[in-house]
């Protein structure tokens, strides 16, 4: 889990493009606010819950990955909203612009193991350890908000912290430390508060490889 807030050292994500949504599904789909604010809202046309601004809390570029469509209303995962609810921006707001990711990320806790996806195919298999008995780690779809140097947190977060959009709902009890979720550095055999642990190799790897606003489908 990830400490209070601060505003750390970020890794940019990939350059946007001008690019309007025009095909409903469009695989990869990521909405990035370059200025200003958005409204996001809890339905298509809704009262808005709050408003995107062109950088995470943790200092990143935001970037949120488009997974449904009602007309020119985009359904996004985004860390603003409770796990499994999606968050609505209206596709004509200005300060928008748009690009595509062709990786997704998948994890499996039964088995201990992250699969990295390009093109329908697996790209890379990394062993993770997963959270511990009365804090376990929540499933559902995510995304990756920021990439963070984890000694700008403290040394039990290894070498890098990825950070994910959703928020792990059932902290250890006296647990001081924050609810985000996020897959950093940590002893692979140990039960964690809902994180998933990885070893400094497979974490540079994502650091390089893997963009913000990567969707992360997390299964039991």
């Amino acid at each position: 889990m990830l400490v209070s807030l601060a505003t750390p050292s970020v890794v940019a994500s990939p350059s946007a493009h001008k690019l309007h949504p025009t095909e409903p599904g469009d695989a990869g789909l990521v909405a990035y606010v370059e200025h200003g604010g958005v409204a996001l809202r809890a339905r298509p046309n809704g009262r808005a819950v709050g408003t995107l601004g062109a950088r995470t809390v943790y200092g990143s570029p935001l970037a949120v990955p488009v997974v449904r469509r009602s007309g020119r209303w985009l359904g996004i995962v985004s860390a603003a909203m409770p796990n499994g609810r999606l968050g609505w921006i209206d596709s004509q707001a200005g300060g928008l612009a748009f690009g595509h990711i062709r990786v997704e990320v998948e994890a499996d806790l039964s088995r201990r193991l992250v699969r990295v996806w390009r093109g329908g195919h697996v790209i890379r298999r990394l062993h993770v350890g997963v959270g511990r008995a009365g804090s376990p780690t929540p499933t559902g779809r995510f995304s990756i908000t920021d990439k963070l140097r984890g000694a700008d947190y403290g040394s039990y977060y290894g070498c890098c912290i990825l950070a994910l959009s959703g928020h792990q709902t059932h902290t250890p009890r006296g647990w001081t430390g924050g609810a985000r979720l996020a897959i950093h550095g940590g002893a692979l055999g140990a039960g964690s508060a809902g994180c998933l642990h990885a070893s400094t190799r497979d974490l540079r790897y994502l650091m390089r490889v893997v963009p913000l606003g990567t969707q992360v489908v997390i299964h039991a």
